[in-house]
């Protein structure tokens, strides 16, 4: 007999009657259901009843509205590439939408970019598909000489799934998150209604979505604005079109004013800002990554890592096209002046525009060879206010992280302007002008569960030391919480959220995996 388990209710093949062209859409393959029964991070593992496998959109609206009409709905998890590391894009006996499924030659397709001159002065846009990878996006507007403007470090990923989050990077203070550099959204809610949304339309549902945590629909498209890429010939030439550049400092306070006078010009509009600011860790700790820098200037960077035991590093990229050489040479020789980093110690690099944006994955590619790309990831991502970021440093990068001397992955740290995000948006940020997004991304190589553990109750010391020096630190694509402590994460923010997921999905089908209303 055909059995379906959902939600603790057993459904016979009688009761469970799918929609006659909706049916042969799951799959419960077992080498699909063990896919769908993980993610990136390789920590948390739930099995599905079933994989859903879309071939329009309409199956989407039709899978969710044929969850509402049962009395004991079935929960319904969207999938794109499984990014997320604490079981986010999970559900224990729900359905997982695989996203990916839409991206096949019976759509057409799904990225269509504009007509425009070209120079991003006529309202060029690209239309992307929920399911499109952001890599493939760069790549088909790229060929029209267009760009999106506001990226994340890793192009791999949905447009949906970083749209569900917030989506940040280097670019975020002048630019921000890729959740405010979106015209329009098509979703499909909760109940199952198909919306084309804005801030003019709909808006409700669309400042819903932006951060939302996949908790009140799945967005099907994005209208994405565009701008002037680097250059148009970039498939045409080698021409070098981003000027790359580490500043290393042995003085936290001296690499903290940097990195926030480095993101002011954007306040001012000025044309002469970076492009992007970064920061980031180095611990004398093993393995010391100093691929970036000359073979020659190796050991003197090893020397300084171990004399101070942390060294901080400005990551900072300005770019250019065929002309403008000379121009952008002056151009970071201002931006560097006055700066305060160790003498001597300023690296640079020269890449192309998509050599640098598209540079983790590079080094997927030789995990991936390796076999230790699928390892555990127990990562943490905080924002932490400006005026609390040197008794962070204090307490967590030299008190927690260096003295436990079990990190093995990179230490991201760089600050963003508040002004830059739209409250109106599900997305919650500290109350401060300026932030910074700490990403500790740990990667478990060679550890046994016991390995994995260090990592993770490390992670809780770090989160429980913001707790006891009253640091208001806010939490980016986390899960795992109590319904309370997803409460509190919300703040001020929690009411309106609350009343959104009545709206737009009542009976609480969607992203289970995030556990804020299950």
């Amino acid at each position: 007999m055909f059995v379906l388990w959902l939600s603790r209710i057993v459904y016979t093949q009688a009761q469970f009657q799918p929609p006659k062209d909706l049916a042969p859409k799951f799959s419960r393959n077992p080498e699909t259901l063990s896919l769908a029964s993980t993610d990136y991070g390789h920590i948390v593992h739930k099995t599905p009843w079933a994989v859903f496998e879309p071939f329009s959109v309409g199956d989407i609206s039709t899978l969710i509205s044929f969850s509402n009409s049962l009395p004991s709905p079935f929960t319904i998890a969207t999938r794109g590439q499984g990014h997320s590391v604490l079981g986010q894009a999970m559900t224990r006996d729900g359905v997982v939408l695989n996203m990916t499924n839409l991206n096949n030659s019976k759509n057409g397709s799904r990225i269509v970019v504009s007509d425009c001159d070209g120079k991003g002065s006529l309202g060029c846009y690209a239309d992307v598909g929920g399911e499109q990878l952001w890599i493939d996006v760069l790549h088909a507007t790229l060929e029209r000489g267009l760009t999106p403007m506001s990226w994340t470090d890793y192009l791999y990923l949905t447009v949906g799934g970083t749209l569900s989050n917030a989506g940040i990077s280097g670019q975020a203070f002048r630019f921000g998150p890729q959740i405010s550099n979106v015209l329009e959204l098509d979703v499909v809610t909760g109940k199952g209604d198909l919306v084309t949304c804005s801030t003019e339309k709909n808006s409700e549902i669309f400042y819903a979505v932006l951060g939302g945590l996949g908790q009140f629909g799945v967005i099907t498209r994005a209208r994405i604005p565009l701008g002037p890429a680097p250059t148009r010939a970039i498939y045409t030439t080698f021409t070098k079109m981003y000027k790359w550049l580490h500043l290393l400092y042995n003085n936290f306070t001296k690499f903290s004013t940097d990195q926030e006078y480095l993101i002011s010009f954007s306040e001012k509009n000025d044309v002469t800002a970076a492009d992007y600011v970064e920061g980031m860790l180095l611990l004398n700790q093993p393995p010391l990554d100093l691929s970036f820098y000359p073979v020659s200037d190796q050991q003197r960077i090893t020397t300084l890592v171990t004399q101070y035991g942390i060294i901080y590093i400005i990551e900072l990229v300005k770019y250019y096209d065929n002309n403008s050489q000379a121009r952008v040479d002056e151009e970071v020789a201002n931006l560097v002046k006055g700066l305060n980093f160790v003498p001597t110690f300023m690296f640079e690099n020269d890449a192309s525009y998509e050599e640098f944006l598209n540079r983790v994955h590079a080094d997927e590619l030789v995990l991936r060879s390796k076999g230790l790309w699928e390892v555990p990831h127990p990562w943490l991502n905080i924002w932490v206010p400006r005026s609390r970021i040197s008794d962070f440093n204090e307490g967590v990068f030299k008190d927690i992280i260096l003295k436990q001397n079990i990190s093995s992955g990179i230490s991201l740290i760089y600050p963003m302007n508040r002004n830059k995000w739209d409250d109106r948006m599900s997305a919650v940020t500290p109350a401060e002008d300026v932030f910074y997004a700490i990403s500790l991304l740990h990667t478990a190589i060679g550890l046994d569960i016991d390995g994995v553990q260090k990592f993770q109750a490390q992670n809780q010391q770090i989160l429980q030391f913001c707790k006891n020096a009253s640091i208001k630190i806010t939490e980016y694509l986390t899960g795992n919480k109590t319904h309370q402590e997803w409460v509190e994460h919300f703040g001020p923010k929690w009411k309106v959220f609350e009343d959104r997921k009545v709206e737009f999905d009542p009976k609480r089908i969607l992203s289970p995996g995030q556990g804020i209303f299950q």
